[in-house]
């Protein structure tokens, strides 16, 4: 029993380290092949490459709260995989503990650059609907986060989540 839960919790680290390593590649990317180049037009109208610097919160609001938004990052990242771990040894939510994991990674991958950078590198811009610029970790949370709630609405085998919820 308890290396089958070693080997599950095992495989959604894994898939988070997979995710940060992604996120990190794009952002080191983006600052070796955009910072003070220029964007990168993907789709005229619709998609560029552009670099920005974002030491706020989520589009640049509240900028400065680097520490605070440091340490949220880490209380989202840390509560992410005990969750999963817990969810695991009550039997359940294979689902729930992935959509944990990808949003574990996107907070991760953005307290990565707090710390490192004193910033966040934001590269993704949708000019069509003139959407803010952000990043991979950015996509793992807000889609994460987007799939759990409706995991947990529609699915009543994850809601159980081995007795947790």
């Amino acid at each position: 029993m308890a290396a089958d839960l070693s080997r599950k919790t095992g495989f959604y680290a894994a898939i988070a380290i997979l995710g940060i390593l992604l996120d990190q590649g794009c952002k080191y990317a983006a600052v070796t092949r955009l910072k003070d180049k220029g964007d990168i037009t993907l789709i005229r109208g619709v998609l560029s490459l552009t670099y920005t610097e974002n030491k706020g919160a989520a589009f640049g609001m509240l900028p400065g709260g680097r520490f605070l938004f440091a340490a949220f990052a880490l209380v989202v990242t840390v509560g992410a995989f005990v969750y999963i771990r817990r969810i695991l040894k009550n039997g359940g939510a294979s689902t729930v503990c992935l959509w944990l994991a990808l949003i574990g990674a996107g907070a991760a991958g953005n307290l990565i650059d707090r710390i490192a950078r004193g910033y966040v590198v934001d590269f993704i811009y949708f000019s069509i609907i003139d959407f803010p610029v952000f990043n991979i970790a950015d996509i793992f949370v807000v889609c994460s986060c987007f799939m759990l709630v409706i995991t947990l609405l529609t699915d009543k085998e994850e809601t159980k989540m081995g007795g947790v919820g």
